[in-house]
């Protein structure tokens, strides 16, 4: 098999997010065939290279892992937290392949989150160019203004670059109203510095669909493996398939 740089090997194999491959590269904690590599460039054949992260004999998963998680509020979308909160990796400690979560839902953020070893999967889904639209119920202090509608559907200057065209729309009235938000982008804290940015806080904020797929009725906390249907639906839906 032809060589590959070691971090997109690592991601597919579901050791690690891309950027978190790169780091740990970068941190002298990866060896091929014995030899410590830290230049991002570094290239291996994962059939025949001994590939080790911090001592560790890395292998391709034997079987490929989709599911589907609730993500209750008070909680990290990381592998591990620094800062010794609990994360997302504890709801499904029970499933015997290393799998990661695919993007991010913020700390007060609750809602569908998806995980997966297949790294290829995850970068597909999480790549602009595929579009793939994530829905948002969100509850805030106030109503947005016509012209504000408009300008948070047409996107609003966020750490220095525009957001991506988004489509709001009012879901249930009362004094703190609910909007249906979908977003085809996912940046950090995106929708909450959006609402900030016209004037309104964000008090509550749900996922319930990525694509095709609705969070349904999945209880904080609960999880469930993608039906093959499903997996292949998304696939088809990312160009994996072809």
């Amino acid at each position: 098999m032809a060589e590959e740089r070691i971090q997109k090997i690592l991601a597919r194999w579901g050791v690690a997010s891309r950027r978190k491959a790169e780091e740990l590269i970068t941190a002298g904690k990866v060896q091929i065939n014995g030899k410590t590599v830290v230049e991002l460039g570094s290239k291996a054949d994962p059939e025949t290279d001994d590939i080790r992260v911090i001592g560790k004999h890395i292998r391709p998963p034997q079987q490929a892992i989709y599911l589907a998680l609730h993500k209750p509020k008070g909680c990290v979308t990381t592998v591990s937290d620094p800062e010794h909160r609990q994360t997302v990796m504890e709801f499904v400690k029970d499933v015997r392949e290393r799998i990661y979560p695919i993007g991010r839902l913020d700390y007060q953020s609750e809602g569908l989150l998806l995980f997966t070893n297949d790294g290829d999967f995850a970068n597909a889904l999480l790549a602009a160019k595929n579009k793939i639209p994530k829905i948002y119920e969100v509850k805030v202090n106030g109503y947005l203004e016509e012209e504000q509608r408009e300008a948070f559907e047409r996107g609003i200057p966020l750490y220095g670059k525009r957001t991506a065209p988004a489509r709001i729309k009012l879901l249930k009235r009362a004094q703190n109203p609910w909007y249906e938000v979908e977003l085809i982008e996912g940046r950090t804290n995106q929708i909450r510095i959006m609402f900030q940015h016209l004037g309104l806080n964000v008090e509550k904020l749900r996922r319930v669909r990525i694509g095709f797929l609705a969070l349904g009725d999945l209880a904080p906390t609960e999880y469930r493996l993608l039906t093959p249907k499903e997996v292949h639906r998304f696939r088809k839906e990312l160009h994996l398939d072809k």
